[in-house]
């Protein structure tokens, strides 16, 4: 997709529709947009590769980021970026302020990293999922074999090929939920090493302890510190309709031109 004028529109486009049925859906009472401002320095310096594999974002990606932050000004919604900060601490950390405060949360990724903070006040949509499943603890236990407090440990065994973290050679999914039903936690999984009956299993644990526990450092969300702002200030503000109007038009996007009026802000 592109405007008239040939500048590419295919993920504000994509950005705006996703937004619109994930507030239909939860009617949520506030509202943030956390972006990446880059990887957690402490990270890149434990682990050299980590997220050092992914791809660079598209260049006709990147330029209509500016763009989405424009359309989530002139709806009223909250947004938030700083350098060297990544996403999901600071989601992380909002959840949990917002949980403190009596809120139900509700995160809005497709991120497994995520799971890690499900409970019964804190959700996740997928908002890939066109089932608009809110995920909870039992979704997570039938997805992975484990709670979501055993999260950190099961993906410290597994690792993580996407953020670049090595796991345990040999140890995939199936078996790191087995050990963490048996031993709960991966400190008692080291403690209790010599009870494991396959002594490849154990060799392999035994020789990869030092990475499991570093995982464990890079996959666990950290409370941000920069992150001050007021629950109050996530309240949507009123959409300025004719800054939205402006922008549809100047998008060739048509089909949300028309419908602006009937939007349920």
């Amino acid at each position: 997709m592109a405007a008239p004028d040939g500048f590419p529109t295919n993920a504000i486009y994509g950005f705006i529709k996703m937004m619109n049925r994930m507030r239909n859906q939860v009617k949520p009472t506030h509202i943030a947009v956390i972006w990446d401002g880059g990887l957690d320095e402490e990270r890149t310096e434990t682990l050299e590769e980590y997220k050092g594999q992914r791809d660079p974002m598209p260049d006709d990606m990147e330029v209509q980021l500016d763009a989405i932050d424009e359309w989530l000004e002139a709806v009223g919604i909250f947004s938030w970026c700083e350098d060297n900060v990544e996403a999901d601490d600071v989601i992380g950390t909002l959840a949990w302020q917002a949980e403190a405060a009596g809120h139900f949360v509700v995160v809005a990724s497709a991120d497994k990293d995520f799971f890690q903070l499900i409970n019964e006040d804190i959700h996740m949509l997928n908002p890939n999922d066109k089932s608009d499943m809110l995920w909870g603890a039992l979704q997570i236990e039938n997805k992975t074999g484990v709670a979501p407090e055993q999260i950190v440990d099961w993906l410290s065994l597994v690792g993580d090929t996407v953020d670049g973290i090595p796991g345990v050679t040999g140890v995939g999914p199936k078996t790191a939920a087995k050990l963490l039903t048996q031993y709960k936690t991966v400190e008692v999984l080291y403690e209790r090493i010599d009870t494991i009956s396959s002594p490849k299993l154990r060799e392999r644990l035994s020789a990869a302890e030092k990475d499991v526990r570093r995982n464990r450092q890079l996959i666990a969300l950290k409370i941000i510190r920069q992150w001050d702002v007021s629950l109050d200030t996530l309240r949507p503000a009123t959409p300025d309709v004719s800054r939205l109007r402006e922008q549809y038009r100047r998008w060739d996007f048509r089909s949300l031109l028309q419908s602006l009026d009937e939007f349920q802000f």
